[in-house]
Parts: C-alpha cells; structure tokens; sequence
C-alpha cells in the first residue's frame, strides 16, 4: 500500500458575471493598515512589496504551514460570481473553500489569478482563500475582487446538525437544534430535493425502503430567504440483515501471498483479538483482463507456510468462533482496470471461484494505483460514465446478490481517492484524473458496504472540512479524515455534495509499526482521535462536523504481519480499547 505522488493541476472554465457585479470583500486590498474581515495564519500587513496603495498581504510560510488567509463572505444562491486577486511568489494559490482554484507555480512580480463559480441552490455563504506552499519562500497578495451580488439579509441561521431519533422499516424521524433569527419553517433535503417542510424542529421522512441508507440536511426559512443547510445527518431504515460482525471491530490484513519482509503468518497462528482478516492479495492476470487469482505464497519465500488444506481449516475455525476472513483485491501491485463488460463478468467468476474455494465472508476492494480514474467530463459521481468505475460497480453488485445480505464488503482507499475530492475531482479539474475516483464506487454501493476504511497513512496533506491542511501522524489528522466521511462534503468543481456514511460503516487505517508504511501513529494518539470521534473528547479544537460516531466500526492495519514483528503493539494497544467502548 503506497502513495503515489502527483502534482495536482487545476483548469478553471469560466463563467458568466452577473451584470449587478460588485466588489464584497472586506479589506480587499488591507488598505486598513491591518487583517480586518480575514482570517489568517502566518498572515500580516506589508507596505512593500504592493501592487496598489499602501498595503498588501505577507504569507509567511514554514514547512509545517502554508499561510492561508480566508474570508467567509454572504452570497446568493445559484449566482455567478468571479473571484480574481493580484498575487506574488512561488507556488501561490486562488480558490474558493470546496469548490474551484487556481494558482501559479512562479511568480516574481505581480500576477492576477482569476476564476468563476456558481453557487449552489440553497448555498448563503462562501469562504474564498490565498495560501502558499511549504517550504517556499513568502508570498504577497493584493487587491482581491470578489464580484457578484452580496447575501440577502434577514435570512435565518443555519440549524444545528440533525440527528435520527428512530426509524422504522419505511421511515426515519429526525430533529435538530433551531435556528437563530425570524424562521417560518424547516425544509428537509435529500441532496437536492425537499423532502419535507415543517414548522417546528422534527420531522418524520416516509415512504423509505426497508434497510437503506439515507442522508439528511435542514434549512430554516423566512420571508427573507433560505438559511445555508446544516450539516448532514446519515442513517439507515430498520429491517437490515446483521452479517454477526463485531461492533467494533480489529481488522487487518495478513500476508497470505508474500512474506514482504515481516515474515509470514500462519492463519491458525493469528491471534483471536483479530475480528476481520485481509487474505493480501488476489491480482489480475493482466491489468484489464478481470481474472483474478490467489496465490498462496510459496515454501521459498515462506518457509513456514501452511498446507492448503491447513489453510483453509484454520479459516473454517476462525469462523467457527465468529470472525470474518475476505479476500482483498489489488494492492499496490495489483492494478485491476475493468475496461469492458468482459472484464467484469470475469470478475465476478474469478473472485466467486476463489470466495468458494475457501467459504470466505467476503470481499475487500483495495484498488490503488491506476486502477481507478475518471474520464474527462464525468462529472456527476451519482451517475457515473467510465467503464472502469460503472463496470465496478456492477461486478460488485452482482457478488453482492450473489451472497446475499450476510456478504462482507470493504474498502481501503488511500485518501486520494477520497477526501482530495474535496479540493479536486478527476472528471472535472484538469489534473490527475484518478482523484476522488473512489466516490462513485462508495456511494453506488453505500447499502451494501461494510465497512470503509481509509488508509490514513502514504498520504500527503489533505484539506479537511476546516479548510485547514491536516498531516498524518496524528490524532488530528484521523479526526478530520473521518469526518469527511461522517459528515459527507461538496465534491469540487461538480456542485454536488458527497452523502456521509453511517458511523458503524466508518473506520479508519493505521500502519501497525514504523516499517509498515509512512504516518505510524502513536497509540494515544489513536485513542485520542478515537476519543473524539466517538465521545465527542479530546477533539485538540476540531470541531466534528459530522457530530459524534458511537457506532465507529473500528481500526483497519497494514498489517498483522507487520504488528507480529513488532511484538504485536497494535493488537495489544488497540483491541482493549475497542472492546471498551460501548
């Protein structure tokens, strides 16, 4: 599992200025002699070099902190606005918090960047941003514009984050913390559509099928106009089918085809505090051709490896006492592109074949590389066109009917193809095209997934909901990564907003040791972002967005191999902790 290094690249298209065009940023050109109306850090007022009057902004940035300067601003809904700003240095960038950017990787003297966005329909409010890179020299900027009409005034606040109160098999009641300001009443939105309006703050969605998932936001209302929505609140109708996991589950990933250095482990030798095991890998036979084998790691490289009939007594047993054995497709080596329908059909007979062979749970997709990308214009990960993306989706929802509701399905993305979707998304930002390539996947498949597990670790910094770049190795990082997934996000460039998960479909990955992977995190540390993320403790000043996760599924490493060699630090640190929690 290794992080590939890109260097993103983004293509703005413009669009249309509204004609009441006006500038309404505050302190655009911090001619006030101070950081009035923004919000920075290593930000502050020069008077050289500037472009115009007296005064321009200072980015000092470190190699830990990129100098970002924000400004949260009212806007209208479904309105063209053009943001533009003067800029000076190396690697300077332009864009707007969840949605478009642009940048200049040199700039010795001063350099207008430009770009264009809509808003969305219920969208109020928009943050607009400059920041730096680590590790360059300082930047100025100068004489932003922000044109277009500014917010309504007299609309209420925004409500408080929902949350599901019950649910039955066809329906789910919610309610949520009041809006401040004059509210006439609440709308309910699935994504885009209103699917109720009330008066007071709980509501009752009907109509639902039995065991799927659903997410929900609120705006409140008044002669005025419509609040920014709420955060969005995930959850699933009664009448679900338990696959018998643990609430909180151990999961890691064994060696069984490789030794990898850390030698390797006989499956009956893996301890019982393991609640899911990865049998690491099943490849292609070629990158497009669909079939996939298991190979069992040969007597050269393993000496001690097991008979297969030995093999698959050992997974019987670990069974027999209530664990969960699945077969993980692809790896870092293992690039699996489903071009055409053949390919998938092979799929689908291939990982069945070696699922039966062994009566495995289940499956783990862990595609990395380039398996995964999005053509130029698909830009609605609802409604996918790539082959290798909608050919996916299909092979999987056919092993799915196949096994039926007790079927394990997970995940492990690098956070590439997750939460870069954020800033970026391959289909629509003229850069890397694989980015956020794993939202189609996740969301077509959100009622039959298991568990997603994010590799938080061979990552490179990441926007979080903050707006803040978070680095791993820390607790901060695994709260901010998982919230994205909890609370869901807008999908950049597309003006379409990613659902979250339910929390007992949420974990996140660890490497066990130091020689297992870039981001080892200290065992506190995990048990402070643990404490945040499901007790609402500990959070170091992030704010959870997604509110509280007490149904968290677990912890997912690379891997049982590496945590034996390690004297099993990541197995004794975390499975007491897990099965502590409620």
């Amino acid at each position: 599992m290794r992080w590939l290094a890109v260097v993103l690249g983004v293509l703005v298209a413009g669009l249309a200025v509204p004609a009441q065009a006006a500038n309404i940023l505050d302190n655009p050109g911090f001619e006030t002699g101070t950081l009035s109306g923004w919000s920075c850090s290593g930000g502050s007022v020069v008077s050289t070099p500037v472009r115009t009057g007296g005064h321009a902004l200072n980015g000092a940035v470190t190699s830990s902190d990129y100098a970002q300067c924000s400004q949260t601003v009212p806007v209208q809904p479904n309105t063209a606005y053009t943001l533009s700003a003067w800029v000076r240095g190396s690697y300077v960038y332009l864009g707007v918090a969840g949605g478009v950017s642009t940048w200049t990787p040199s700039a010795p003297s001063y350099t207008q960047l430009s770009l264009s966005f809509t808003t969305g329909a219920s969208q109020t409010s928009a943050q607009i941003y400059v920041h730096g890179w680590y590790g360059q020299p300082a930047y100025q900027a100068d004489d932003f514009t922000l044109d277009g009409p500014g917010g309504t005034p007299g609309a209420p606040s925004a409500p408080g984050t929902p949350t599901v109160t019950s649910s039955t098999t066809s329906s789910m009641e919610l309610s949520w913390p009041a809006s401040t300001g004059t509210v006439t009443g609440y709308r309910v939105y699935e994504g885009a559509s209103v699917v109720q309006t009330v008066t007071g703050t709980t509501a009752t969605v009907s109509g639902l099928q039995t065991c799927s998932s659903h997410s929900y936001a609120v705006a409140a209302y008044n002669s005025a106009g419509e609040s920014a929505k709420s955060a969005a609140v995930t959850g699933r109708t009664a009448g679900c089918t338990s696959t018998g996991l643990a609430k909180h589950a151990l999961i890691g990933y064994l060696h069984a085809s490789f030794a990898n250095g850390s030698g390797y482990v006989r499956m009956a030798d893996v301890p019982d505090q393991w609640d899911i095991v990865n049998l690491a890998f099943g490849e292609p036979t070629s990158v497009t051709s669909g079939d996939i084998r298991f190979n069992r790691c040969p007597a050269a490289e393993c000496p001690n490896v097991e008979s297969d009939a030995e093999f698959a007594a050992a997974i019987k047993a670990k069974q027999a006492a209530g664990k969960k054995v699945l077969i993980s497709i692809g790896g870092a080596n293992g690039q699996v592109q489903l071009t055409t329908a053949a390919a998938r059909d092979a799929f689908v007979s291939s990982v069945s074949a070696i699922i039966d062979r062994y009566g495995l749970d289940g499956l783990d997709i862990d595609f990395e590389g380039h398996s995964l990308y999005l053509n130029a214009g698909d830009t609605d990960f609802r409604n996918p066109t790539t082959p290798v993306i909608v050919n996916l989706i299909s092979a999987l929802k056919t092993l799915k009917a196949k096994y039926g509701a007790n079927f394990v399905l997970t995940m492990a993305p690098e956070t590439f193809f997750v939460q870069v979707g954020y800033q970026f998304y391959g289909g629509s930002s003229g850069g890397d095209n694989r980015i956020g390539s794993y939202l189609p996947v996740i969301h077509a498949l959100r009622d039959s997934l298991t568990v997603l597990h994010v590799q938080d670790y061979n990552s490179g910094p990441v926007m979080g909901l903050d707006n803040q770049y978070h680095n791993m190795g820390g607790a901060d990082f695994h709260i901010a990564m998982t919230d994205m997934v909890k609370a869901g996000f807008p999908v950049a460039n597309t003006g379409q907003t990613f659902p979250g998960l339910r929390d007992d479909q949420i974990g996140f990955g660890l490497p066990a040791a130091v020689s297992a992977g870039n981001g080892y995190t200290a065992p506190a540390a995990v048990h402070d972002a643990l404490d945040c993320l499901v007790k609402g403790q500990n959070c170091g000043g992030y704010s959870l967005r997604g509110g509280t996760s007490p149904g968290f599924r677990g912890l997912m490493t690379w891997s049982i191999n590496w945590d034996k060699y390690y004297n099993w630090e990541f197995q004794n640190s975390h499975a007491p902790y897990l099965d502590a929690l409620p």
